[in-house]
């Protein structure tokens, strides 16, 4: 992940709905296409405490079928307010979606935080013609040890 700033914490987040990381890259080109925006905008319900240590190279790291796969870069948090007059936080990502190594991650409610040096390490770039391995492999690879 490059140099870490001081200061730092992250954030991971279950990504509901979703059984691969190709299709997270999927629905996030999808939302582009519709909005025309880069920025991928994920809005909860809980404003982070630790605003300044996320804001300060912070991301977002997302699980995939019980792996955390990826990961992206915190730019703002943004306040939105619902039709039901519900203050919420707007946690604006950056475009790109940046793989890291497989961690297993048990189920749990809502986003935690994330300490820089328990953040699985980001692997490097995909190259044209590389496996797509199926989720529960890299799960089970993750769990013994071996990615």
């Amino acid at each position: 992940m490059g140099e870490q700033k001081k200061n730092t914490i992250h954030l991971v987040k279950l990504c509901v709905g979703v059984d691969s990381l190709e299709q997270l890259e999927a629905w996030r080109a999808q939302r582009r296409r519709e909005t025309g925006v880069a920025e991928t905008r994920h809005v909860t319900r809980m404003w982070p405490k630790q605003e300044e240590a996320l804001l300060n190279g912070g991301s977002l790291y997302w699980v995939i079928k019980g792996v955390i796969q990826a990961r992206q870069a915190v730019l703002r948090l943004d306040e939105v307010e619902g039709g039901d007059g519900i203050r919420r936080c707007g946690i604006v990502l950056a475009p790109q979606l940046i793989r890291v190594a497989p961690a297993v991650r048990r189920p749990f409610q809502g986003w935690r935080y994330l300490k820089p040096e328990d953040a699985p390490p980001d692997l490097p770039s995909r190259r044209e013609g590389d496996p797509d391995m199926p989720p529960e492999l890299v799960a089970k690879l993750a769990e013994i040890g071996i990615l």
